[in-house]
């Protein structure tokens, strides 16, 4: 099991929506044995440039200890789901030199 940080933007849509998105992700990890350590919602704000023809978009970051088949199924999952606009997964335990 090793950490990761899961960044996903979500494209602005109403306040239930968007919880409805978050929520199938925490429940895709939770279901493949990972689990979440922390949830950090940045909110709704303004992208740099248009993605998919939208302006802004809401960032949520998950803190997340799975293995490498949940990180792989989370990532298909986004790719496919249309209210997600981008996302990045990172291995976050890595050691700088």
């Amino acid at each position: 099991m090793r950490k990761y940080e899961v960044v996903f933007i979500i494209r602005p849509l109403e306040e239930e929506a968007t919880n409805a998105v978050i929520e199938k992700f925490s429940k895709l990890i939770t279901a493949n044995g990972g689990t979440i350590d922390k949830e950090d919602r940045w909110g709704r704000k303004r992208l740099a440039y248009d993605i998919k023809k939208e302006s802004e978009g809401y960032y949520v970051l998950f803190y997340v200890t799975c293995d490498s088949a949940c990180v792989n199924e989370c990532d298909r999952v986004m790719k496919i789901t249309d209210e997600v606009l981008k996302h990045m997964i990172v291995r976050s335990d890595e050691k700088e030199a």
